[in-house]
């Protein structure tokens, strides 16, 4: 492929995406400084269309997130001398930096990091439906609302006129799971990055409102 066909979609893409993306470029969080450059990366795959990109990297900026909020919660979030950083983060980094998705949600939750809600939608649909289905590359929940059986039409050149009709699980054949992947990526890129975006703004500033409680 021309160099001049990437730089054109590029430059189209930029041009079309710019206005609305722009505003994720400009953010501050108080605790999860560290987080922006995967949110600085995950915007400018949406701003270029690269949906599957997204997903796949907002799962990692998700799961960083959480395991994070347990780290900070235990370790505090105040400035610490350079000499204190290895004993002060060295006992929560090893007791958290290995959970699975799973684990870090229903730790979140039961220290109040997350709402119920919250909880609710990133183990039962966050965690089997993009993780799995990106990160996992495990189409089943993606696929899931297609029936089994779809039926299709077969034509023939050397008789055009003969079309015969064929039943086939688009389910368990690999270039239309490809297909419906890729639409389903198109369709849920955007928000899923922006409730991520969201929350990681939530959780920043319950960290900041608890910090305050145990400082009294």
């Amino acid at each position: 492929m021309e160099k001049e066909l990437f730089e054109k979609a590029f430059i189209d893409n930029l041009n079309k995406n710019f206005q609305s993306r722009s505003k994720y470029f400009d953010f501050q969080f108080y605790v999860f400084g560290e987080l922006g450059g995967t949110v600085f990366e995950i915007n400018k795959c949406l701003m270029l269309e690269f949906y599957r990109a997204s997903i796949t990297l907002t799962n990692n900026l998700l799961e960083r997130l959480l395991k994070l909020s347990l780290i900070y919660n235990e370790a505090g979030i105040k400035p610490k001398p350079i000499e204190d950083w290895d004993s002060t983060f060295e006992e929560p980094n090893k007791k958290y930096i290995s959970n699975n998705l799973g684990k870090s949600i229903e730790i979140c939750k039961k220290l109040d990091l997350i709402t119920e809600d919250e909880k609710k939608f990133l183990f039962d649909t966050i965690r089997v439906l993009m993780r799995n289905g990106f990160s996992h590359a495990d189409s089943t929940e993606i696929l899931n609302g297609i029936p089994d059986e779809t039926t299709m039409f077969q034509g023939s050149f050397a008789n055009p006129t003969e079309i015969k009709p064929v039943t086939v699980n688009q389910k368990i054949i690999p270039f239309m799971q490809a297909i419906h992947v890729e639409n389903f990526a198109k369709e849920n890129a955007a928000n899923y990055f922006d409730y991520v975006f969201e929350l990681i703004k939530k959780i920043d500033q319950r960290l900041v409102d608890i910090n305050k409680k145990t400082s009294i």
